[in-house]
């Protein structure tokens, strides 16, 4: 498995695979091509159909701006390789074409080319929770400290980065106001639940809270501000909803909150090495079951669970997820985006009181849930995975 830094990207949203992937993608082309006189980019299949929604011309034509930029959409062709294809080709004064790249954006931001020999450096030896745990029961470490051994030297450094950026989307979301771009005139409504949830007392107020912290970094990933996924942008929610009602309302430290971080990531990374987090691959189970999945184990750490505890609450978190369709209406990371965030953070800290109500043993492992998860994707129709043709998304035709 590859760094957890690889699961927290720092960027602007709406979309790791949609806006950060290929971004990213264009600004690599653009360094390559410095003689172009423009460019084309042709988006196939997912990036396509709902490339509009996630701004996905956008990021491409700026980050090749002063340049011009034709934009060709294909959502009817997809490429065999991954739903998220694009072409990029570097023209000449006579439209002529200097150089040509097929790209992929496969999720959570990261790019591959359909012949490419997967560079990963396999920093974890074990990818497996199977084998993880009992190397953690042998030598007496916990899931964070197994990750510790793992990463190099600056890795928490980048981590208290990840918490800082993670608070300060809470924050933003919470002071912002308005409507959210892209047509369907949806208003945030973080501000108003975090007003509500002050009057109220004990555990409403407490759950009510949770609901405003994650509906205020998934608006503002919606608005294209900076998040980090985690582990991608429709889901950013999720994870700095948890971890900073649990800072705010219960103090603990940042180093305890970098610890539970680290759990979360190594959830999210063996999601993502054994199955998928993409929604375009394996459905919305991918991004916002991961998410919720990370979130519940980091909760569960920091009220003391176990090693069986803390497995079993991530297991819930993504089991209770599985099947889950993408299915954005108008191809908008907004609508059921934005309150599945909330649903989530809410479903994370369930998941977490289960568990801690039990011995930890439980019959489905998180193995084979993820498993499941990476079968269920694979058997989902293309219409409900990220391309805005079926589900939720039918409605806005």
């Amino acid at each position: 498995m590859d760094t957890i830094k690889k699961i927290f990207k720092i960027g602007y949203g709406p979309s790791s695979s949609h806006t950060m992937g290929p971004s990213k993608a264009a600004n690599e082309f653009g360094f390559k091509n410095p003689n172009a006189n423009s460019f084309r980019v042709t988006l196939y299949g997912s990036l396509a159909s709902t490339g509009k929604g996630h701004l996905t011309d956008v990021a491409i034509e700026n980050t090749l701006a002063p340049k011009p930029v034709e934009i060709i959409w294909k959502p009817e062709v997809s490429l065999p390789f991954h739903p998220n294809a694009l072409l990029f080709e570097a023209l000449d004064t006579n439209n002529s074409v200097l150089n040509s790249w097929t790209i992929y954006s496969v999720g959570g931001g990261d790019l591959k080319e359909e012949n490419e020999v997967e560079k990963v450096d396999s920093i974890y030896p074990l990818s497996k929770m199977a084998s993880i745990m009992p190397w953690c029961y042998d030598n007496g470490k916990t899931f964070w400290e197994y990750v510790e051994l793992h990463e190099n030297s600056d890795f928490w450094d980048y981590l208290m980065e990840v918490w800082r950026i993670m608070q300060n989307a809470v924050r933003n979301g919470l002071e912002n106001e308005g409507t959210l771009p892209g047509g369907l005139n949806l208003q945030r409504k973080a501000p108003s639940f975090y007003v509500k949830a002050k009057g109220y007392k004990a555990s409403l107020k407490s759950r009510s809270l949770v609901y405003a912290y994650a509906l205020a970094v998934a608006e503002e990933n919606a608005g294209g501000g900076k998040v980090v996924t985690a582990p991608t942008c429709g889901s950013a929610g999720v994870l700095p909803a948890v971890l900073y009602h649990l800072s705010t309302s219960y103090e603990f430290s940042d180093k305890k909150i970098l610890r539970a971080l680290a759990t979360a990531g190594l959830i999210a990374n063996l999601i993502k090495t054994n199955a998928s987090i993409s929604g375009a691959q394996v459905g919305c189970q991918g991004e916002i079951g991961s998410a919720c999945s990370m979130a519940a184990a980091a909760a569960n750490q920091l009220f003391g669970g176990t090693l069986a505890q803390v497995e079993y609450a991530a297991e819930m978190g993504l089991e209770h997820h599985l099947g889950l369709t993408c299915d954005p209406v108008c191809g908008l990371v907004q609508i059921p985006c934005i309150e599945r965030n909330a649903f989530a953070a809410a479903r994370a800290l369930d998941a977490n009181i289960y568990s801690m109500l039990t011995d930890g043993r439980h019959h489905v492992s998180f193995d084979r849930v993820v498993n499941v998860l990476r079968q269920t994707g694979h058997d989902i129709p293309s219409l409900y995975r990220e391309t805005a043709l079926g589900g939720l998304a039918s409605i806005s035709e």
